[in-house]
């Protein structure tokens, strides 16, 4: 018997093309390509991290980062609340401007996992919601460019939603994301 092939960064960005395929499918198609990777490569590895995801023995969640992403880049303590937290990031090389957040608890819950902005990698001018861009841009950032942004619940596990107003029409709009990052903007 063969052993299965390893899991591990190039893996992982299938797995997230997967969900994001559902918005843009031709985006995915892309990354994929860009990544020589086939439909049914992606829904293998799609396939395998449910299998992992859902394994009664498995590995918990901070742990199964670490060991199909490696150690990460960074880690910071951040307080959230009363709360400290570990804050840990990968490169994902599909999108070199951005970093894989995981935030956890102490004892190593997770509390959120998503994409981020590089450090040093400078975000889209957010204007307007002409200025939305399929992929160019984060949750964070569009909280921050069209404050008070309203969370929403999102319409599956790893997506997220904000109610936003547009500055310059006053008209309410939904900015609907996936794994952190921006797919499309819905009339509100």
């Amino acid at each position: 018997m063969t052993a299965p092939a390893p899991f591990g960064p190039l893996e992982f960005q299938l797995v997230l093309l997967r969900r994001m395929a559902d918005h843009q499918p031709e985006l995915v198609e892309e990354a994929r390509q860009e990544l020589s990777a086939s439909l049914a490569d992606m829904r293998e590895a799609n396939r395998r991290w449910q299998a992992m995801v859902r394994a009664p023995r498995g590995r918990g969640t901070l742990r199964r980062y670490r060991s199909v992403l490696g150690e990460p880049e960074r880690s910071v303590r951040r307080k959230v609340g009363d709360l400290e937290c570990d804050v840990l990031f990968w490169p994902v090389p599909l999108w070199p401007g951005l970093r894989f957040e995981v935030m956890a608890a102490p004892g190593g819950a997770v509390w959120n996992e998503w994409l981020v902005r590089a450090p040093d990698a400078a975000g889209p001018e957010l204007l307007t919601v002409e200025d939305l861009r399929p992929w160019s841009c984060t949750v964070d950032e569009v909280a921050r460019a069209f404050a008070p942004a309203r969370p929403m619940e999102g319409s599956a596990p790893t997506r997220w939603a904000l109610a936003i107003t547009d500055p310059g029409s006053g008209r309410p709009y939904v900015a609907e994301f996936t794994w952190g990052l921006f797919q499309r903007l819905l009339s509100g």
